[in-house]
């Protein structure tokens, strides 16, 4: 049986392999987006999901796995975004948009690490629907935030929203991978 740490990796590389193709089509066009647009942009795909989930049907040939992946692609471009100095060019390399790409998820991975090892795996017992739930609640609590200006009074900023809400993505995919096998 594959550990957390390998689940995790293997979705990433998934994700990961997408915003590189991407990035090789598009350039990193995705750089001229504000952070509230890419918080939209999470949420239509959240929102999507949601619906699937209590629809029980779709009618684009497409499920909620590309929606999650597209989730954690996005927080990660995002987080990049929060981080983003006004001297930033908005066309970055190839080579420049991987090693952004790597630092972030290296950080939400250690983040989820130590989330994980105190609270015991216990995302291993929720249900994918309550990933998608936790994910929208994320994307309020920024909404809200970016709406404050970017002030909180005792709350996490915008970046560890994102940070869990790319975790919450993951776990839903690694759940749909073993419920697939």
């Amino acid at each position: 049986m594959q550990t957390t740490s390998q689940q995790y990796d293997a979705v990433v590389a998934k994700c990961k392999d997408i915003f590189l193709k991407k990035n090789g089509d598009y350039g990193t066009s995705w750089r001229m987006l504000r952070p509230s647009s890419i918080t939209d942009q999470i949420f239509i795909k959240a929102n999507r999901i949601r619906g699937i989930e209590t629809k029980g049907k779709h009618l684009i040939d497409e499920g909620i796995e590309p929606e999650f992946l597209g989730i954690v692609n996005y927080g990660i471009m995002a987080i990049i975004q929060v981080r983003a100095n006004e001297n930033d060019s908005l066309e970055l390399s190839a080579a420049e948009a991987e090693k952004r790409y790597n630092e972030t998820i290296a950080e939400i991975k250690a983040l989820m690490e130590l989330k994980n090892h105190d609270y015991g795996e216990a995302w291993r017992d929720m249900r994918v629907s309550s990933f998608t739930d936790m994910i929208l609640v994320r994307i309020l609590r920024i909404k809200q935030i970016e709406n404050n200006a970017g002030l909180t009074l005792v709350s996490e900023g915008v970046e560890s929203n994102y940070m869990d809400l790319v975790n919450y993505a993951i776990f839903a995919l690694i759940q749909i991978e073993e419920q697939r096998a």
